[in-house]
């Protein structure tokens, strides 16, 4: 047991360490790991079998979907849009473009489901907008990177998707309720932490809009937003399945990119197509290779080994989550959400479920504090994305996220210790 857990993350950490793609040192470590239990040939054999039987699964076929959706959308003119929706909502507070900037994150996250994607369309609009009007550029892209993932609590999310998977059918419809309020109360969250640096930094409200403009905004924005609508009424209304969702996404994306806006045209779809192709593989390959890796660690009991270790220093609930939070902190500073959740999704679900953790409730725990890693270096694909847009260092924005940090990691406390904030919307509108 002590020598394959050494040989698991031994290999897998040391070849991180010398820049192997995380997709392959996963599956490499895994493959290590079982040479420790059979020959070299059933090694590769079982290691093949499990990333190809992994990914044979319906609900993925919703991932490759949702992408495609996103991307039609990124390029579709829909995060302009939301920026004028979201002038209207937060124009009149302190440090408005700040607040509109946070808020444009929260609705373009919610149809993108990308971080990264919503970070680079959103600060790609504003950035130049808050720089002209005298705003810090190193504060105004720490408030893009730290609000650029609520997208990936309020739905649809495909990081949820994966959880569902790993976990052997956790409701997607549940885990999809459950990150709304979280994912709200984080966007909140930022923007009380901004509103009060920018009031004493003295930074200008937007010019109240008039009846015409905020109207012009609001219908310009509600066709985009009706993809949320569409797609949670189906799932809750058990109209169709997440995975059919997505399709009807792509369809709705379309139609309104091609047809309705005309932002894009037939010959950008190629493109799209296949930059969706390529980012679904990088994601289907980690996920494969991290079956992978799921299986070696069931197959040495090392989950099992592991809960029986934690369960031994202390049987205070309260203790263990503390434990993991931290450790689920320190991991997303050095690795990316998929791979951290695909990689310690088997290993602490068998303690919660000993500590009778609901898994609804711990799939948004898994996904709130890994959305803190991705805005944290050394590995934060937000931040760095971010900063991009931007033209700011990361040495520059790393003072003005402290706040924001801070904030993020009481979120992180709250939504873990009050499991109300997640299963309240499951209860109320599944009965969960």
């Amino acid at each position: 047991m002590t020598t394959a857990i050494f040989v698991l993350f031994g290999s897998f950490g040391l070849m991180m360490l010398i820049g192997v793609p995380i997709a392959f040192a996963i599956g490499i470590a895994a493959t290590l790991t079982f040479l420790l239990f059979m020959g070299f040939d059933q090694s590769m054999f079982i290691v093949a079998q499990q990333m190809a039987s992994g990914l044979d699964s319906f609900t993925l076929l919703a991932i490759p979907m949702f992408i495609l959706a996103g991307n039609i959308m990124n390029r579709g003119g829909i995060a302009r849009r939301l920026i004028e929706l979201a002038k209207v909502l937060g124009g009149r507070l302190p440090g408005a473009l700040v607040h509109v900037n946070i808020i444009a994150n929260m609705l373009f996250g919610s149809i993108s489901g990308s971080a990264v994607a919503s970070a680079a369309a959103v600060g790609g609009v504003m950035a130049p907008v808050q720089k002209r009007e005298g705003y810090d550029p190193a504060f105004t892209t720490a408030a893009n990177v730290a609000s650029c993932p609520t997208g990936l609590l309020i739905p649809p999310s495909t990081t949820l998707i994966v959880y569902s998977l790993i976990t052997g059918g956790t409701s997607i419809a549940a885990l999809f309720l459950a990150g709304y309020l979280p994912g709200i109360l984080m966007g909140l969250s930022l923007m009380v932490v901004a509103g009060i640096i920018s009031k004493k930094r003295g930074y200008p409200v937007v010019p109240r809009p008039s009846l015409t403009e905020a109207l012009v905004a609001a219908r310009d924005a509600i066709l985009p937003l009706g993809l949320i609508v569409i797609i949670m009424g189906g799932i809750v209304g058990g109209v169709f399945t997440a995975t059919e969702a997505s399709a009807i996404a792509v369809v709705y994306a379309l139609v309104l990119a091609l047809v309705w806006y005309r932002e894009i045209r037939l010959r950008d779809l190629p493109r799209i197509l296949i930059d969706s192709a390529v980012t679904t593989s990088i994601v289907l390959l980690m996920i494969g290779c991290s079956i992978a890796m799921s299986r070696v660690m069931a197959f040495g009991g090392i989950p099992g080994a592991i809960s029986g270790f934690m369960l031994g220093l202390t049987d205070n609930p309260y203790m263990i989550l503390l434990v993991v939070v931290f450790i689920l902190l320190v991991i997303g500073t050095f690795m990316d959400m998929t791979p951290a959740l695909l990689i310690f999704t088997p290993i602490f679900m068998p303690i919660m479920n000993d500590l009778g953790i609901d898994p609804v409730h711990f799939g948004i725990i898994m996904t709130i504090n890994l959305c803190v890693g991705i805005c944290t270096p050394p590995v934060g694909s937000a931040l760095f994305v971010g900063c991009s847009i931007s033209g700011v260092s990361i040495a520059k924005v790393l003072r003005p996220m402290m706040p924001f940090y801070a904030v993020l990691i009481a979120i992180v406390l709250l939504v873990t210790f009050v499991p109300e904030i997640s299963l309240f919307l499951p209860r109320l509108l599944l009965g969960y």
